[in-house]
């Protein structure tokens, strides 16, 4: 199936890593151009070394950081001419409960999985037109709280909702939204709250994939060609839609 991709012009944030990265890779693979970014510039360079200097252009920035926005549609713009979407992806706010998350913690939070992707989505959709999408990697959280992640269980709905009000306001441009769910894809972040869970992170999978469907971690190439799909002009009646990538484990409509 060709999914109409080559030559078309996407940012990707937090795409050196995780998620974002295996969204790049499908992205790339199918004729996409991109803009990648990271905080940090060693990760941007290695990125765009590993996916093609040819079709990835590569940019050092934080979501939360407000001028981000204008320096990844400028970066677009000056090497590739066009844009026409975005991957909005960013690395998981701090673990801990309500209780234990500071205020400094919270604030940082929401500029950085909150207000940086809304941000980055009201600047990129000034530039888009019929055809141009807006995808957001959120979390299962947006359907079911997950246990010692407060903040992503706090900010992942709201965005969900944004989404759903982007479609109604971008639409009729024929500009589309879409929010990922992914469950457990075997991602470092997923090993690291592992790790932190003082538990060994295998006997944590082994009793993760007993509550899955399919028994199973996704592979973050899976829920890549899901976010390429939805990017993608052969999802061109998506829109305002939460996709589950999660293997089933989302019990809830």
């Amino acid at each position: 199936m060709d999914l109409g991709l080559k030559d078309r012009v996407y940012i990707v944030t937090g795409g050196t890593r995780g998620l974002g990265r295996a969204g790049a890779e499908a992205l790339v693979a199918d004729g996409a151009r991109l803009v990648v970014t990271s905080r940090s510039q060693d990760a941007v360079d290695a990125a765009v070394d590993e996916l093609g200097t040819a079709s990835v252009v590569g940019v050092a920035a934080d979501n939360a950081d407000p001028d981000t926005p204008d320096r990844l549609v400028a970066a677009a713009l000056d090497r590739f001419g066009r844009l026409d979407g975005a991957l909005v992806s960013v690395g998981g706010p701090p673990a801990g409960p309500v209780t234990e998350i500071t205020d400094d913690q919270w604030r940082a939070a929401f500029d950085s999985v909150f207000l940086g992707a809304v941000r980055l989505a009201r600047v990129v959709a000034a530039q888009l037109s019929g055809g141009g999408a807006l995808a957001f990697v959120l979390s299962s959280s947006v359907k079911a709280p997950i246990a010692g992640l407060a903040a992503s269980n706090g900010l992942r709905p709201g965005l969900a909702m944004v989404i759903k009000q982007l479609a109604d306001e971008l639409g009729p441009d024929g500009v589309r939204t879409v929010g990922l769910l992914p469950g457990s894809i075997e991602t470092d972040r997923l090993r690291e709250l592992a790790t932190m869970s003082g538990r060994d992170p295998e006997e944590v999978k082994a009793a993760a994939e007993k509550t899955i469907p399919l028994r199973r971690y996704g592979r973050p190439e899976e829920f890549g060609r899901v976010a390429a799909f939805a990017l993608s002009p052969a999802a061109s009646y998506l829109t305002g839609s939460v996709i589950a990538v999660d293997g089933g484990s989302i019990r809830s409509l």
